[in-house]
């Protein structure tokens, strides 16, 4: 799905909503809908149950939560926006998300 700029958000002692944040960005709302769905769907594959789903009918910014796994997923215009990587210090680039 070739999603952008991702980038892994070490999470633990800073809040006990989740363990990981993974940030990452699509090039227009359809792209950030494709990289949600594959995510969704690899998740259910490889047995981790069915995650909540935010945002996927605008697609401009939906959250995936997995539990002890937060996965956002922006257009570059909203990721800018709310600069979560700021907010929650950013760790480390992880490459690219979801194939």
């Amino acid at each position: 799905m070739k999603a952008e700029e991702t980038i892994e958000i070490d999470l633990v002692g800073k809040t006990s909503i989740a363990d990981t944040m993974i940030v990452t960005s699509g090039r227009s709302q359809r792209h950030v809908g494709a990289i949600a769905d594959k995510i969704i769907q690899d998740m259910k594959a490889k047995g981790f149950g069915t995650a909540r789903v935010e945002g996927l009918p605008a697609c401009d910014w939906v959250l995936i939560d997995a539990g002890d796994v937060l996965v956002h997923i922006f257009r570059p215009e909203v990721r800018g926006f709310y600069n979560l990587e700021k907010m929650w210090g950013a760790d480390r680039p992880v490459g690219r998300l979801a194939g």
